[in-house]
């Protein structure tokens, strides 16, 4: 390959605003996109060929989840590598090793072309030296896959031009709303933080400077110029939460979801009021040690009316659910449980329906049947009813997965109407969880009326028992019931 030292950066680092903003960010660790059109990968693929050209030996690990994904999108179109680089290419600057998955250049920096369709698959990078982390579509990735890259960014021994000096190593992941990562995507980058600002993470969340920049389809005229039409193909994409989420980067929804066009949460969240004394109020369970377990504890209407918090009062259609409380066993940290036992997750049940006023007047509900299986005699469920904490047996029978996110999305559908007939489903506002997780859930691509498992779905399962109760009866565990349980 040729030593010539001075290939002309100008004929490839032509960014856009926006563009301009993350490539020349403080930030060493970036989300950057929302909305579909943003230019998220051109701006990948431009820094690393940039980044490669000015710091000689750097090593730029570039991915998409699936080869497929990666070849289509980096490798094939008018401005994939090969069209970047031909020129490069031609005056033997850099060389493409299609083989090897490898973008090689002059000065000894490499560009590798990397996938992890399976979780185990981020081992094979082991024992990387990743000096550049770029990853596309970061919402396709769980938090663990991330995490475990992240911690294969490192620089040792590779001098660094005085202009860059504490710029690198650096991260650098794009991504759309929705998908199996929306969750801790979100909460790692976006929530509880302005957009553009930086921030430095303790030592435990990976020790870099961390900052989200928001990009749009307006923040590419490029693309508008090239393809007018595109603004309008995804305002005609029917559904008003898909197009939200693809026009404006909303992160409260999911595109395509699950639940995207049957949630509204100014109408299914609602202030806390007095639950009628003729009302029944159980609870339901969904069991989790390293993963978050989730308690939801319920308000069933019989039709007679309530007050609202606003005083007006009210009659809800028989069967009306309402989520009430919850408990919901995580460390803070999406899909990460607290590992609490048996014994402490009743103690806790007991406190809170103390502290409730619900001690006497809670029922046992439904909770994941593994909860019942015993090994040597004993089960999760003998652990919490010797402390006077029972359940029901939930009906997780073939199909009824899918049943529990039928009837979910007919109850949000119900309450919608003005006029409610059918039971609808509310949920306080003293219940962020539900909040947080189910409007996102995203769909199994494989199976389309199923929710994707490697979501965080604990709440969804747990509400899920909930419904399904109702709509075929739980078969009740005769244990002796006590005013605790």
């Amino acid at each position: 390959m040729s030593q010539n030292p001075s290939p002309d950066l100008s004929t490839i680092l032509r960014l856009q605003y926006k563009q301009g903003l993350a490539f020349l960010s403080k930030a060493t660790e970036l989300l950057y996109g929302g909305a579909a059109g943003g230019g998220k990968s051109y701006l990948m693929r431009v820094a690393a060929i940039a980044w490669c050209v000015l710091i000689p030996g750097l090593q730029v690990y570039i991915f998409r989840r699936t080869f497929p994904d990666l070849n289509k999108n980096h490798m094939e179109g008018p401005t994939a590598f090969p069209i970047l680089l031909a020129t490069w290419i031609l005056f033997r600057w850099c060389k493409i090793n299609y083989g090897l998955g490898q973008i090689r250049f002059y000065n000894g920096s490499v560009i590798h072309l990397c996938h992890c369709q399976y979780e185990h698959d981020v081992y094979n990078y082991q024992g990387a030296e990743i000096h550049v982390l770029l990853i596309d579509e970061i919402t396709h990735w769980t938090e663990t896959m991330y995490t475990y890259l992240r911690g294969r960014v490192r620089m040792v021994g590779l001098p660094i031009p005085q202009a860059y000096l504490g710029l690198f190593p650096r991260v650098v992941v794009s991504g759309n709303p929705g998908g199996i990562g929306h969750n801790w995507v979100k909460a790692t980058f976006i929530d509880g933080v302005a957009p553009f600002e930086v921030r430095q993470m303790p030592e435990e969340e990976g020790g870099l400077k961390r900052a989200f920049i928001p990009a749009k389809l307006q923040d590419n005229p490029a693309l508008l110029k090239a393809d007018p039409t595109y603004r309008a193909r995804l305002a005609g994409l029917g559904n008003p939460a898909l197009v939200r989420a693809m026009l404006e980067g909303d992160w409260d929804i999911v595109a395509g979801g699950m639940f995207d066009d049957v949630w509204r949460r100014d109408i299914h969240v609602i202030e806390p009021f007095a639950i009628p004394p003729s009302w029944n109020v159980d609870r339901s369970f969904d069991w989790g040690s390293s993963k978050p377990f989730s308690i939801g504890w319920w308000a069933e209407s019989d039709g007679t009316e309530c007050y609202l918090a606003t005083g007006k009062r009210w009659s809800f259609p028989r069967g009306t659910l309402f989520r009430i409380h919850e408990w919901y066993g995580w460390n803070g940290k999406p899909n990460q449980g607290l590992k609490l036992s048996d014994r402490t997750i009743a103690q806790g049940i007991i406190e809170r329906q103390k502290e409730w006023a619900m001690h006497m007047r809670c029922t046992p509900g439904p909770a994941d049947s593994s909860i019942f299986d015993e090994i040597n005699g004993d089960s999760p469920a003998k652990q919490q009813a010797a402390l006077g904490v029972y359940w029901t047996k939930a009906d997780k029978t073939p199909g009824s997965r899918m049943r529990r996110w039928a009837l979910m999305r007919d109850r949000m559908a119900a309450s919608l109407k003005p006029r409610m007939e059918d039971a609808g489903l509310f949920i306080f506002n003293t219940c962020p969880q539900f909040v947080r997780t189910i409007p996102v859930l995203p769909r199994d691509e494989k199976k389309p009326d199923d929710i994707d498992t490697a979501a965080e779905d604990h709440v969804a399962d747990e509400a899920g028992y909930r419904l399904l109760k109702e709509a075929t009866g739980a078969m009740t565990i005769n244990m002796g019931f006590s005013t605790n349980g």
